[in-house]
């Protein structure tokens, strides 16, 4: 699909190349984002069990999984859709998904960045973004796009790295300070140069207000991935560790436990 027509100005022109440097790192031929999900198993099913908990019972024209890498949960967002697009900013990934998707044909592989969703308003009623949050310090144009794009009965489920989560609120307490409401670049000190990635972690509470500005409101929370431990890992059998991870998602919502938070989002009513 072309691109939409939108006026040239200056600060156009200096915010696009920064936009486009958060693909660079799924970009380099020495990080194979496929290869980083080894080991971490309890993660990729915790989200799985999260997706399907906020899903059931639903179902969707058209899904689209924004940033959502070689395809990793678009085969699960085929059993709750007609239809499934990866919209993906990096060439890399969309290369590792034509391997990962070869037995499904169907998904359709987009090279397409979350602030400029080549979709039409209110075209698309399923919209993930998982595990891209992280890479957005200010995330109002990409809500904008969602909101642009979500169908008005529609819904989106977003992935927020939680800086809120039970051990550094701990930390907080102990030391008499308050959680920070602004992002947290959790990048190490060689890699906070201005052209690297961004890496951050948000206060749920503000990303809240921050999908309100943007006309959308959340209608549900579950924290995800409760158990993430190395240690847990070496000692925890993984289906023991999957099944207390689904007990523990909805009662632990709302104290934002989890280094993960995933919110179910729509349009207003």
């Amino acid at each position: 699909m072309p691109k939409s027509k939108k006026p040239v100005t200056a600060s156009t022109k200096t915010a696009k190349p920064a936009a486009h440097r958060r693909a660079d790192q799924y970009n380099d031929p020495s990080h194979n984002y496929r290869q980083y999900w080894k080991g971490r198993e309890y993660e990729n099913a915790a989200e799985e069990i999260a997706i399907r908990r906020l899903l059931a019972g639903r179902h969707f024209r058209h899904a689209v999984d924004v940033g959502g890498g070689f395809g990793r949960l678009c085969v699960l967002l085929g059993d709750y859709a007609d239809k499934v697009t990866l919209a993906e900013p990096s060439q890399q990934q969309l290369d590792l998904a034509v391997d990962f998707l070869k037995d499904y044909p169907k998904i359709e592989r987009k090279l397409m960045q979350a602030d400029d969703l080549q979709f039409k308003d209110g075209s698309i009623d399923l919209l993930t973004m998982i595990r891209v949050m992280h890479h957005l310090p200010d995330p109002a144009v990409e809500f904008s796009e969602i909101a642009r794009v979500l169908s008005q009965d529609g819904f989106a489920i977003i992935e927020v790295a939680n800086y809120a989560h039970a051990r550094n609120r701990l930390k907080h307490l102990a030391k008499g300070k308050r959680l920070p409401t602004k992002p947290v670049d959790i990048r190490s000190s060689q890699n906070r140069r201005a052209e690297e990635i961004p890496f951050v972690n948000h206060n749920p509470r503000t990303v809240i207000r921050q999908l309100a500005h943007a006309g959308l409101e959340v209608s549900g929370v579950l924290s995800v991935s409760n158990l993430r431990s190395p240690g847990l890992k070496k000692i925890m059998n993984r289906q023991l560790m999957l099944r207390i991870e689904g007990i523990l998602q909805r009662p632990l919502a709302p104290l934002y436990f989890g280094p993960s938070i995933f919110f179910l989002v729509r349009k207003p009513r």
